[in-house]
């Protein structure tokens, strides 16, 4: 019966999970016979050979067991020796880049050393030392001595900003244009608060970009490092802060899905603050269509950037907090990760986004312009009645928006046109409006004269910069439709709060981007001369024009035109400046004159 039972008992292997153990004793099992007589040598040797590849398999199992189990261990281990090696990497790449030209690699070198504040802080302050260090200011929070911090600190801050504007506009007076402008903005917003005493392929990528940014955590990291920071100096609330801040990277009606399940708590001041985000900034795939139209790209970065702290200081000039908040002694806000369940789903997500934004853009560009034309055709209708030639929409805002072009900083004979693209980007669209301003910039690249016929063809490089900072933003008109849409969709019950506080919103945002393009001008310095004129002029072979053969061709003009006004001679002239004593200048100012007319030419 025994030997019955042992011949139907199969022979079980061992799950790996178990190890595989004691293989000597089941070869001895499988050795015998029925009979409990041992095998003869030849079927012994048979037996191993068909046994040996499932014991041979059988320890490679086992092994391989093992090196699993010991890198689940020690996991932690080699996650910090890959960290680490690839720090040391790109510190010695960083290091290399520096030694090499450190004004190349400074932009590098300034987002390193923000990026480790950032980490030191979340290692040493939240993880080690947070909790101490917050009991021991506790003891200090309402003492004198804080009051007293606080207050110094300030008075230095402003004690080195009055120094540092004595100094720098000591050279150039200009900025002082700037300044003044600035502070009127702010003085306008202080007496109209609210409570006195309280290329389209360039958009496929950065949506795709900003899609997988949000599916791997860097996005909502990076939302929350810049949240903190303006919360910390600003003393504001942790959720309009993170709206606010996710402003700088999507859209006016994505940023408050960041804080959706709190806005039906907040109150009117953060409702404002965060309507305001959304007015002075622009999204992140928008500012790719903007640089595929030719705008600076460094100066759409910054205006965006500045536009977060910006837009929650001046919201909270307008509309102070006089309510109390829910939120106040939140610890943080949790941000959700991406719907994406892998990266190539957040790429391809990403690309589907994308679609609609590039439709909304040239159809926004398309409805915009032909209302542009609509409103320029009516007008001039109208004004051809009372004998009034070429009245046009963008005359009346050169008109009318002129003392603000010329308080940001712009020259006045840059103004007219400055003051047409201002009233173009409240009054219609900023697509529009940017489109216009590359067209000017394009002009100027092109080196065609900058007047003709008595009309300004292009402005100057300073007031392109102030314009771009004074465009970045989705405050006009259209958009007030957009966000109620999008925030009464969210929060129905909150639908006449969203409505009596848009208005102040979004004029409090249009002046978020005029103070930015006034922290423009005041920080704008001219840069100096790409080459010199003299060799760069005996070097052209004058069959083009661009922006450089004007500028040094002008410079030739003035010194021409000074010396011939001063002796009065016409066939040999005589220059001053850079071109005095030059052999070729008669000869450079002969083939200038063959590109651009001026009165220094030879008749």
């Amino acid at each position: 019966m025994e030997a019955e039972k042992r011949e139907k008992e199969p022979i079980a292997l061992i799950s790996l999970e178990n190890g595989v153990e004691n293989l000597g004793l089941e070869l001895m099992e499988e050795k015998q016979n029925t009979e409990g007589t041992r095998l003869t040598k030849e079927e012994e040797n048979h037996l191993k050979e068909e046994i040996w590849p499932l014991l041979f398999w059988r320890r490679s199992l086992k092994s391989l067991s093992k090196a699993r189990n010991f890198c689940k261990v020690h996991v932690q281990l080699f996650w910090w020796i890959l960290l680490g090696l690839m720090c040391v990497a790109y510190a010695a790449f960083l290091l290399a880049a520096c030694v090499l030209d450190f004004q190349r690699a400074l932009a590098l070198f300034i987002f390193t050393c923000v990026m480790f504040f950032f980490l030191s802080h979340s290692l040493l302050f939240n993880r080690l030392f947070g909790k101490k260090l917050m009991r021991y200011f506790k003891v200090f929070g309402k003492s004198r001595l804080n009051y007293c911090l606080k207050w110094g600190m300030g008075a230095a801050i402003l004690i080195s900003l009055v120094l540092w504007l004595i100094l720098d506009t000591s050279r150039n007076p200009k900025q002082l244009i700037s300044f003044t402008g600035f502070c009127l903005f702010i003085t306008i917003l202080f007496i109209c608060s609210k409570h006195h005493h309280a290329v389209l392929p360039i958009i496929v990528f950065f949506s795709c970009v900003m899609s997988v940014l949000y599916h791997m955590g860097l996005m909502q990291w990076l939302i929350q490092k810049i949240a903190w920071l303006m919360q910390v100096t600003m003393a504001t609330i942790a959720t309009e802060t993170l709206s606010v801040a996710g402003n700088i990277f999507v859209g006016m009606t994505e940023a408050p899905l960041l804080i959706q399940p709190y806005l039906a708590d907040m109150t009117l001041s953060e409702i404002h603050a965060m309507m305001t985000g959304g007015f002075a900034t622009i999204a992140g795939s928008v500012m790719g269509a903007y640089m595929s139209f030719g705008i600076d790209s460094t100066s759409l970065i910054a205006a965006s950037v500045m536009a977060a702290p910006c837009a929650l200081a001046l919201s909270k000039l307008v509309y102070p907090e006089v309510e109390v908040s829910k939120f106040k002694n939140e610890e943080g806000v949790i941000l959700l990760y991406g719907e994406a369940q892998n990266l190539l789903e957040a790429v391809t997500n990403g690309a589907a986004i994308s679609v609609g934004v590039v439709a909304n853009i040239a159809a926004n560009l398309i409805a915009f312009l032909a209302i542009l034309a609509f409103i320029n055709t009516t007008l001039s209708w109208l004004g051809e009645m009372v004998n009034v030639q070429g009245l046009s929409f963008q005359v009346i805002c050169s008109f009318a928006l002129r003392p603000i072009a010329f308080i940001m900083g712009v020259d006045w004979e840059d103004c007219p046109i400055v003051a047409e693209m201002l009233g173009i980007k409240f009054f219609l669209n900023e697509f529009v409006a940017y489109k216009q301003l590359s067209q000017y910039k394009n002009r100027r690249l092109s080196g065609i004269e900058e007047w003709i016929k008595g009309e300004k063809q292009w402005i100057s490089v300073r007031a392109e910069i102030i314009t771009t900072f004074a465009l970045c933003g989705f405050a006009n008109l259209g958009s007030i439709g957009i966000i109620l849409g999008g925030l009464t969709s969210m929060v129905p019950q909150r639908k006449s709060d969203f409505s009596n506080t848009v208005i102040s919103a979004l004029l409090t945002g249009s002046c978020v981007s005029l103070v930015n393009a006034c922290v423009a001008g005041i920080l704008y310095v001219p840069r100096g001369a790409e080459a010199n004129c003299v060799s760069f002029l005996n070097k052209t072979n004058f069959t083009t024009t661009n922006y450089e053969n004007y500028v040094c061709c002008r410079d030739l003009f003035k010194s021409a035109s000074l010396s011939l006004a001063v002796l009065n001679v016409s066939k040999s002239p005589s220059f001053s400046g850079l071109w005095e004593g030059v052999e070729s200048g008669a000869e450079t100012l002969a083939n200038c004159c063959q590109l651009f007319n001026h009165t220094s030419c030879p008749p």
